[in-house]
Protein backbone atom coordinates (compact mmCIF):
# COMPACT_ATOMS: atom_id res chain seq x y z
CA UNK A 1 0.00 0.00 0.00
CA UNK A 2 1.48 3.44 -0.97
CA UNK A 3 0.85 6.02 1.89
CA UNK A 4 -1.16 9.22 0.50
CA UNK A 5 -1.01 12.90 1.72
CA UNK A 6 -2.77 16.02 0.48
CA UNK A 7 -0.83 19.54 -0.63
CA UNK A 8 -2.72 22.77 1.40
CA UNK A 9 -4.86 23.52 -1.98
CA UNK A 10 -6.19 20.12 -2.67
CA UNK A 11 -7.16 19.55 1.17
CA UNK A 12 -9.17 23.05 1.10
CA UNK A 13 -10.85 21.63 -2.08
CA UNK A 14 -11.90 18.72 -0.83
CA UNK A 15 -13.33 20.80 2.29
CA UNK A 16 -15.08 23.31 0.40
CA UNK A 17 -16.72 20.58 -2.49
CA UNK A 18 -17.77 18.86 1.21
CA UNK A 19 -19.14 21.61 3.02
CA UNK A 20 -21.13 22.54 -0.32
CA UNK A 21 -22.56 19.07 -0.70
CA UNK A 22 -23.32 19.30 3.12
CA UNK A 23 -25.17 22.35 2.63
CA UNK A 24 -27.06 21.51 -0.32
CA UNK A 25 -28.51 17.93 1.38
CA UNK A 26 -27.79 17.07 4.88
CA UNK A 27 -25.52 14.04 4.66
CA UNK A 28 -24.61 14.46 1.04
CA UNK A 29 -21.28 16.16 2.32
CA UNK A 30 -20.56 12.91 3.91
CA UNK A 31 -21.42 10.93 0.72
CA UNK A 32 -18.84 12.52 -0.79
CA UNK A 33 -16.33 11.95 1.99
CA UNK A 34 -17.08 8.32 1.44
CA UNK A 35 -16.35 8.29 -2.26
CA UNK A 36 -13.39 10.56 -1.38
CA UNK A 37 -12.26 8.17 1.22
CA UNK A 38 -13.23 5.02 -1.26
CA UNK A 39 -11.39 6.34 -3.79
CA UNK A 40 -7.75 6.77 -2.19
CA UNK A 41 -8.10 3.73 -1.15
CA UNK A 42 -7.74 2.20 -4.62
CA UNK A 43 -4.94 4.87 -4.98
CA UNK A 44 -3.30 3.50 -2.32
CA UNK A 45 -4.03 -0.15 -3.57
CA UNK A 46 -2.90 0.30 -7.01
CA UNK A 47 -1.83 3.69 -8.08
CA UNK A 48 -0.59 2.74 -11.29
CA UNK A 49 -3.70 1.86 -12.77
CA UNK A 50 -4.92 5.60 -13.01
CA UNK A 51 -4.66 7.34 -16.27
CA UNK A 52 -1.91 9.75 -16.67
CA UNK A 53 -3.27 12.77 -17.80
CA UNK A 54 -0.47 15.56 -17.65
CA UNK A 55 3.06 15.08 -17.29
CA UNK A 56 3.52 12.34 -14.20
CA UNK A 57 0.22 13.38 -13.08
CA UNK A 58 -2.63 10.58 -12.31
CA UNK A 59 -6.51 11.31 -12.28
CA UNK A 60 -8.54 9.21 -10.35
CA UNK A 61 -12.52 9.92 -10.75
CA UNK A 62 -15.05 10.14 -7.92
CA UNK A 63 -17.92 7.57 -8.38
CA UNK A 64 -21.55 9.51 -8.22
CA UNK A 65 -20.08 12.71 -8.11
CA UNK A 66 -18.23 14.84 -11.09
CA UNK A 67 -15.12 15.24 -9.15
CA UNK A 68 -11.39 13.99 -9.89
CA UNK A 69 -8.62 13.83 -6.94
CA UNK A 70 -4.91 14.38 -9.58
CA UNK A 71 -2.23 12.86 -7.91
CA UNK A 72 1.61 12.19 -8.64
CA UNK A 73 4.22 9.23 -7.53
CA UNK A 74 6.75 9.53 -5.67
CA UNK A 75 8.00 6.30 -4.49
CA UNK A 76 5.93 4.41 -1.99
CA UNK A 77 4.16 7.59 -1.47
CA UNK A 78 0.64 9.54 -3.65
CA UNK A 79 0.81 13.09 -3.18
CA UNK A 80 -2.80 14.58 -4.14
CA UNK A 81 -2.25 17.86 -5.76
CA UNK A 82 -5.98 18.71 -6.44
CA UNK A 83 -9.78 17.88 -5.79
CA UNK A 84 -11.68 19.11 -8.91
CA UNK A 85 -14.98 19.42 -10.30
CA UNK A 86 -14.98 18.37 -13.85
CA UNK A 87 -16.43 21.51 -14.88
CA UNK A 88 -13.58 23.40 -13.55
CA UNK A 89 -10.32 24.56 -15.94
CA UNK A 90 -8.00 22.34 -15.98
CA UNK A 91 -5.02 24.92 -16.29
CA UNK A 92 -5.49 25.76 -13.16
CA UNK A 93 -4.33 23.01 -10.97
CA UNK A 94 -1.67 22.14 -13.84
CA UNK A 95 0.01 25.58 -13.04
CA UNK A 96 0.32 24.37 -9.44
CA UNK A 97 3.73 25.26 -8.16
CA UNK A 98 5.53 24.21 -4.53
CA UNK A 99 4.16 20.34 -4.41
CA UNK A 100 4.69 19.34 -1.37
CA UNK A 101 2.42 18.11 1.56
CA UNK A 102 0.92 20.12 4.11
Amino acid sequence: MFSVSFTREARVELIEAEDWYEGELSGLGRRFRRAVDEVVERMSANPRKFPVVYKNVHRALLHRFPYSLFFVIDGESLLIIACFHASRNPKHWQSRSGLSPD
